[in-house]
């Protein structure tokens, strides 16, 4: 009933799990910080986040690291319920998708490293953005802004 949600939470989750890996150990991003790709436009840029966007509580960490490890997992196993009882078209199931792969990616790092590995830094036009994010970022906010904008609608017979 939810295969297609499977297939993207399984998709994004991969996708996250293996440019960590790649960039961050393989491209060797936690000895270097800093490697222009693009320059000022894709950069990867080291940040080890403890806390949730943008370093928000990432105060006494290894008690935020297990509570942000719950919170992710519950709100995770919560929106794939109530999906599951929706009766989800396609893009309900894709948003779900994304939202899921994206909270389980960095749900790993947290378990895996203590922190959530971040590396994707973008600027433009004389805009020095200093903050860095990953596919799994990416993954959650478009799930969640699919979930807000799909809300109410029911898969049609």
């Amino acid at each position: 009933m939810m295969r297609i949600a499977t297939i993207v939470a399984v998709v994004i989750l991969t996708l996250d799990q293996v440019s960590k890996y790649w960039v961050v150990h393989m491209m060797g991003l936690d000895r270097r910080l800093a490697i222009d790709v693009w320059p000022p436009y894709l950069n990867f840029r080291m940040a080890w986040n403890q806390g949730v966007n943008f370093g928000l509580f990432a105060h006494d960490a290894e008690v935020m690291r297990w509570i942000l490890i719950a919170v992710a997992l519950v709100i995770s196993a919560v929106v794939w319920v109530w999906a599951w009882r929706q009766e989800p078209g396609a893009l309900m199931q894709i948003s779900v998708g994304l939202l899921v792969g994206g909270a389980l990616g960095n749900v790993i790092d947290r378990i895996l490293y203590g922190a959530v590995a971040d590396f994707i830094n973008m600027s433009c036009c004389g805009i020095n953005n200093p903050y860095a994010f990953n596919i799994a970022d990416v993954a959650i906010f478009a799930g969640a802004f699919g979930l807000i904008l799909l809300a109410g609608r029911h898969k049609t017979p």
